[in-house]
């Protein structure tokens, strides 16, 4: 073999590796850009996309060498409705059904893992462990009888929440403090113990200052009747005091010592979080010594203050806030000193039984831009303010019941969103008000607060041991959600009303408030620029008309009579 043959073969092997590298390098990165690409939270999916999902998992499986779970189609038939069983029926097997299938609305779990897999592995089992689990939950979508919330259906959304509950010692749920059952995730604070028996879950109650201070000590008394940690907090009472800024409104920050019902400020949480922190990790190592670091994971429901929360612990900035649901969209990290990182997790949608999802857009959980259909979310928060508040607040008069109503039933969406439109002169291209405007507007102001309200305990009522505050900020859910089962299930002591009377009262109301029908408002404004703008006329002539003293001025008519042939007439 000759010089240049030797060098020529060692070139080639050198090439043929490099092309390989770079062959591989490509394939790493064709797999990286898929799994780096921007995350998008998907709550409703629906039925063809569902299949597709579907579809294409198990596509991937295969080709990736592992053997699918067996295959469950989802049916696209929507659940049939029972009509011959009435509404309180429908009810009393709902509420059965959901406590017979409560253990089986989890939470995904991550499946077991160790550093020695691949990425490749590794992603392949997650991806087969959530179609699983994707798979049970379509099984009770299934049910007639249960209602399943819209959750969250992307596995990258997930995941983050794995590496947050991995990395932090102690484990804070934000929750909204006017709602604070609803927000609540059990089976998450079970996860959390599952990958380690030491973790502990601490409920952080935002939204504090909205509540009165009789209602939160008995949200304290139900937290600890039920052994569970938690801390009332107000991230923008807390963001106001570091911009030097002055709340107005009430903020039910009464001075208390006692530590169950205070409002914590932001050192006194910086440092209860620490403790907590720093007594897990002693109990996981068996020992007194304190930690070095410890590592505080922030997780919820969007769009409950969780960064907001972050901002105001770190004093500045460093997560994105935005009213909208979703803005958070990777797990971030921050270390606030050398013994204390916090770690904020995007906001996920739990699957959870409910009546509905308008309750989830009342709520802020999803997204209000996003709704269709905006009369059911408004009625929603028609039923829990109660009316005089409404009226208060936008200072608009609500047409009041009729004589065939109950009396003590809440506004109609439609009545609260004709006042609202008529009050702000929110007018649609069609010349109809705009609802739909003025919808998202309520919305927004029912979820920043300015609609006071709020859930009291499960057992408790507003009025127990005389607590006048309360009954004066009382949102009366309770009554509202009796009366309007009572106008749904049509039992009452009045007759539904006739179709006349419903006619006439939705003609009477826009009339009262301006907003009639667009071809008679035309009319009527037609006739007044007439009336107002009219053209002078002419004055016209009638001098032709005889003016004598014995007639009245009548114009005299004037026949022309043709003379007559006189001559002599022809004969044959």
């Amino acid at each position: 073999m000759g010089k240049n043959d030797g060098k020529t073969g060692l070139g080639r092997a050198l090439v043929k590796h490099h092309n390989q590298m770079i062959i591989q390098s490509k394939e790493k990165g064709r797999f990286y850009r898929q799994q780096n690409k921007v995350l998008e939270s998907i709550t409703d999916v629906n039925d063809v996309d569902a299949v597709i999902g579907q579809a294409e998992e198990e596509e991937r499986l295969l080709l990736a060498g592992e053997r699918p779970a067996p295959n469950r189609p989802i049916s696209l038939d929507g659940p049939s409705s029972s009509s011959a069983m009435t509404p309180e029926e429908r009810r009393a097997q709902q509420k059965e059904a959901e406590s017979l299938h409560a253990n089986s609305l989890r939470v995904p779990r991550r499946p077991a893992w160790n550093p020695e897999m691949s990425v490749e592995v590794l992603d392949t089992n997650e991806r087969q462990a959530f179609l699983i689990w994707r798979r049970s939950l379509a099984s009770l979508e299934e049910n007639e009888n249960l209602v399943l919330t819209p959750f969250e259906k992307n596995l990258d959304i997930w995941r983050q929440l794995w590496r947050v509950l991995e990395r932090s010692d102690l484990l804070v749920m934000v929750v909204d403090a006017r709602d604070p059952l609803f927000y609540r995730c059990p089976d998450l604070e079970e996860y959390a113990r599952e990958i380690d028996e030491h973790k502990r879950t601490l409920l952080l109650v935002n939204k504090a200052d909205l509540l009165p201070f009789s209602v939160r000590k008995k949200w304290a008394e139900y937290f600890r009747q039920h052994d569970i940690l938690f801390l009332f907090w107000s991230a923008k009472a807390a963001t106001a005091l570091l911009e030097g800024k002055k709340l107005t409104g009430p903020t039910g920050q009464e001075q208390t010592d006692d530590t169950d019902t205070k409002i914590y400020g932001r050192e006194e949480l910086l440092s209860r979080l620490q403790s907590e922190a720093e007594a897990i990790v002693s109990r996981r190592n068996r020992n007194n010594s304190p930690a070095k670091t410890v590592t505080v994971g922030f997780v919820g429901y969007p769009n409950v203050g969780k960064s907001s929360t972050i901002n105001a612990l770190v004093g500045q900035k460093r997560t994105g806030v935005t009213s909208t649901p979703g803005k958070t969209k990777h797990f971030q990290t921050l270390i606030m000193s050398e013994e204390l990182t916090l770690c904020d997790c995007p906001g996920l949608v739990f699957p959870s039984f409910s009546s509905s999802k308008y309750e989830m857009i009342s709520s802020g959980v999803l997204p209000i831009d996003r709704m269709t259909e905006h009369r059911e979310a408004v009625q929603v928060v028609a039923n829990r303010v109660p009316r005089h508040v409404i009226e208060d607040v936008y200072r608009i008069t609500l047409p009041k019941p009729k004589s065939y109503e109950s009396q003590s039933r809440p506004p109609l969406a439609s009545e609260l969103l004709r006042a609202y439109c008529a009050s702000r002169g929110y007018v649609a291209s069609s010349g109809l008000p705009d609802e739909t405007k003025a919808a998202r507007q309520i919305l927004k102001d029912y979820i920043d607060g300015k609609l006071p309200h709020f859930e009291m305990p499960p057992g408790m009522s507003a009025g127990e041991d005389g607590d006048s505050d309360a009954d004066d900020d009382d949102s009366g859910s309770e009554l509202a959600e009796s009366d309007s089962s009572d106008v749904e299930e049509g039992v009452g002591k009045h007759p539904p009303p006739a179709m006349e009377h419903a006619l006439d009262d939705l003609n009477s109301f826009d009339v009262e408030n301006g907003i009639a029908s667009r071809k008679g408002a035309e009319k009527k404004k037609l006739k007044e620029s007439f009336k107002q703008h009219k053209k002078p006329q002419r004055k016209k002539d009638r001098s032709w008309r005889t003016k004598t003293d014995d007639v009245d001025g009548m114009p005299v008519v004037r026949v022309y009579q043709k003379p007559l042939n006189t001559g002599p007439a022809k004969t044959a």
